[in-house]
């Protein structure tokens, strides 16, 4: 048998009163049933808890230990309906989100920022990912949220089956990123594909984010370029450092050009520049308070 928090209760008011009559009167019954109270407790716990005698009442041993534990128990069970009413709200608990590098050097910070003013209490477990490995860990359930690039843009239907729902964040145009000192780049402001010299292009895999490599193949075609990719890679920060490395060009979202590299260069294109789209996928079966929390920020 375990103690019930009445009978903890009893225990610590008579603790610190160390007077079973002042400790009655504070809780509103009387002598005898307090005093059982407390012989049960003793019974249960197979030690005396108070050393009685006609001048005095005093702790045992055993209920100088008991004491502070009863205390942090007791406080603990006061703060359940409260703690419940802000995970059932969620403005308690944890949140698992991942996020796409484009997001993370775009409006992910300012995101973050918001939430945990609004959500102070919520655990953010954040990670990064590419989109294909994200959806993975939706459908598995390891994460509750995250920020992708989709399959096809505006593809809430496509993605799973039905399986995840979909928010749209964000389009961003797409800008060139270049080895620096090229002739193409020698006068500010907006480049053509076309006045570029033929250097390989350092692209997203197709199967990592079909979306955004086939919007920048299709820019180079709409502008009469052939490119040759060179070299593929699944972070931006990586396709960043290879184009500082002298190992081609690439087009990426313009938050990247945050992302500063020496020996790198990010123009505004003149050609017609598509969108990368970003958003917010979820598990449509996922009822968390928290997650319900997050998209109301993210919405408003």
């Amino acid at each position: 048998m375990h103690p019930e928090l009445r009978q903890l209760r009893h225990f610590v008011t008579v603790a610190e009163e160390l007077h079973f009559g002042r400790a009655a009167r504070r809780l509103h019954m009387t002598q005898p049933p307090l005093s059982q109270s407390i012989a049960n407790l003793e019974e249960l716990f197979k030690a005396p808890l108070f050393v009685r005698n006609r001048r005095m009442v005093g702790l045992t041993a055993a209920g100088a230990a008991l004491l502070p534990e009863a205390r942090r128990i007791l406080e603990e069970a006061a703060a359940l309906p409260e703690l419940v009413r802000r995970a059932a709200s969620g403005e308690a608990g944890r949140l698992a989100l991942s996020f796409v590098s484009t997001a993370g050097l775009g409006m992910l910070p300012d995101v973050l920022r918001r939430y945990r003013a609004a959500y102070p209490a919520v655990r953010l477990v954040l990670q990064e990912a590419t989109s294909d490995v994200q959806f993975d860990e939706l459908l598995s359930g390891r994460i509750d949220a995250g920020f992708v690039i989709p399959p096809q843009p505006g593809a809430a239907d496509v993605m799973a089956d039905g399986a995840l729902d979909y928010l749209k964040i964000v389009d961003e145009p797409l800008v060139l990123c270049a080895p620096s000192g090229l002739g193409a780049l020698s006068k500010p402001g907006p480049v053509r594909l076309r006045d570029l010299p033929p250097l390989p292009l350092v692209i997203f895999p197709r199967a990592v984010a079909p979306s955004l490599h086939d919007a920048i193949l299709a820019c180079f075609r709409t502008a009469g370029v052939l490119p040759t990719i060179g070299q593929e890679a699944i972070q931006m920060q990586t396709i960043v450092s290879l184009v500082s490395g002298g190992m081609g060009l690439a087009l990426v979202p313009q938050s990247v050009s945050n992302l500063m590299r020496p020996g790198v260069e990010y123009r505004a294109l003149h050609d017609p520049a598509p969108l990368a789209e970003t958003g917010l996928a979820w598990r449509r079966d996922n009822d968390s308070p928290v997650l319900r929390g997050f998209l109301e920020c993210l919405k408003n």
